[in-house]
């Protein structure tokens, strides 16, 4: 895909004219950095950084049915929700593999937002109007929408100086309507970094007045960050990527996240059967989190070994700036889960690496 063939997010001219470096990702041109990657990630975990991110895909369902209508189509038991309340979960196909991970907002009992994955946005649309059932109805909001992260310890003061909302009174995976910078938002203490921090959904015409108003504050604590610290933040908050360590081969049993499948709170959902039977079965691999003690960097795709023997491979791995250290996600067969010492092969070497479960970072509360 060529730059002319990209699309672009409404700020993008924003970005552009603060010195971004821009790359092409899931179909549009996006920041991967404005500075350098560590420092942006330093300044998210010691600071706050601002992320625009609208590039994720929002999809609406409405209707008297659409609580149940979500509910089937997804693994975790979204009828427990209250309005204001979000929920993670997993959306499957029939046979139990993971279409897409997602964050699920109850504004109404006739009013449900999805944020989904950027790269899966049609396909997550497609499989919602194919698998939707009773009287609900599904639209994608998501050109009309410009959502940015404002992610770490000083989000909340940042925030609060451009709302009247008690930032205080909305608690983790809850949200609420209210004015940014005298911009209708939707505020959401959600995120993908580890941090404390906000995801603010909003109009695309209100979006250069609440970038342009959070820019004010560079010089008291806020950065400008770009999708590579990103990617190195969920990695230490030990967060998956889909299309990268889970996907439609994979199943949230093996990937660690049968928490997020209520076999016991709800009745039938896509994919139900598939994953009652991997779970009668036993999952094959597990999903696992990796320190690298020699040296060099994890990469996606390096082998796993145990005495020279492959027993899984890695999905993602980067140098951690916090923990200084490289770090790595991935899976390890069946039989090898009281491992705690393996190999990695790194271009030709065998470098040693201890298991650990993720996170890697848990901020202080």
């Amino acid at each position: 895909m060529t730059d002319d063939e990209l699309k672009k997010v409404s700020l993008h001219d924003f970005h552009v004219q603060a010195g971004a470096r821009m790359v092409p990702f899931a179909g549009y041109s996006m920041p991967v950095k404005y500075t350098k990657i560590k420092d942006e990630h330093l300044a998210v975990r010691e600071g706050a950084g601002l992320f625009d991110v609208s590039h994720m895909g929002q999809v609406e369902v409405r209707g008297p049915g659409a609580i149940e209508a979500v509910n089937r189509l997804i693994t975790n038991d979204m009828k427990r929700l209250v309005d204001g309340k979000a929920l993670y979960t997993m959306m499957c196909n029939e046979d139990g593999g993971i279409v897409d991970d997602l964050v699920i907002y109850r504004l109404a009992k006739d009013h449900i937002l999805l944020c989904v994955n950027a790269a899966n946005r049609h396909r997550d649309l497609s499989h919602i109007e194919t698998c939707l059932r009773g009287d609900a109805a599904v639209g994608d909001i998501s050109d009309n929408t410009v959502q940015l992260a404002l992610q770490g310890p000083k989000a909340e003061s940042i925030l609060a100086e451009l709302t009247d909302v008690d930032l205080g009174s909305v608690k983790f995976f809850r949200s609420v309507s209210g004015k940014v910078a005298g911009v209708e938002t939707l505020i959401a203490r959600t995120g993908y970094t580890g941090e404390d921090g906000f995801e603010l959904y909003l109009p695309v015409e209100g979006g250069d007045a609440v970038f342009g108003a959070l820019l004010d504050y560079q010089d008291r604590g806020l950065t400008l960050c770009g999708l590579g610290c990103r990617d190195t933040l969920r990695l230490e908050a030990g967060l998956m990527l889909h299309g990268q360590d889970i996907d439609e081969n994979t199943n949230p049993l093996e990937a660690g996240l049968g928490w997020v499948v209520k076999f016991d709170l709800k009745g039938d959902f896509v994919g139900r059967e598939a994953l009652e039977r991997i779970k009668k079965k036993g999952v094959q691999r597990r999903f696992r989190g990796m320190v690298l003690e020699g040296r060099g960097v994890l990469r996606p795709g390096y082998p796993i070994e145990l005495d020279g023997a492959p027993i899984g491979e890695l999905t993602s791995g980067s140098y951690s700036p916090t923990l200084e250290a490289s770090i790595g996600l991935g899976y390890i067969d069946k039989g090898y889960e009281e491992v705690e010492n393996v190999e990695i092969q790194i271009r030709g070497r065998s470098v040693a690496a201890r298991i650990v479960d993720p996170p890697f970072y848990k901020r202080s509360r």
